[in-house]
């Protein structure tokens, strides 16, 4: 299995992304192929997937901002979503892990998730922060996990 940034259309990854069967991921798929990707999440946003020879395991995203605005969050780790065959190995741990790592690398000390699942991000050392509202005016969980080598 490989972790590669997504930085092309051009390609059958990025065709499977638009094929899931998850609405957000159709969503993340319409913000790419439209050049509207950066606008809505940020300019550092970077897609990160999990591929297993050519098939599409799990995908990801790195951005400065999230479903959650305005805030002062930052940055966010979204669009997290596994094909269904690839579930309950925990593969998307190894990208979420790849994911922190580029956010400490950019000099931050932690990372959020927001979402409405209770228990998934738990496993992977997220920590529930608090309830807010998404830019839909649903209610969302708000998670966070430290990654830096000491608690600031």
């Amino acid at each position: 299995m490989k972790i590669t940034e997504l930085k092309t259309t051009d390609c059958e990854i990025f065709e499977q992304i638009r094929s899931c069967g998850w609405e957000a991921g159709q969503f993340l798929y319409e913000l790419i192929q439209s050049g509207r990707l950066k606008s809505y999440l940020g300019e550092n946003t970077k897609i990160f997937v999990l591929t297993d020879a050519d098939k599409l395991v799990s995908f990801c995203t790195l951005s400065d901002i999230d479903d959650i605005q305005p805030t002062e969050l930052t940055p966010w780790i979204g669009f997290v979503f596994t094909s269904p065959e690839y579930r309950g190995k925990r593969l998307v741990g190894k990208l979420i892990q790849h994911a922190e790592q580029e956010a400490a690398a950019r000099g931050y000390d932690k990372t959020y998730i927001s979402t409405s699942h209770t228990g998934l991000y738990e496993k992977y050392g997220y920590t529930f922060l608090r309830q807010m509202k998404d830019v839909h005016g649903e209610g969302t969980r708000v998670y966070f996990r430290n990654i830096g080598t000491e608690e600031k």
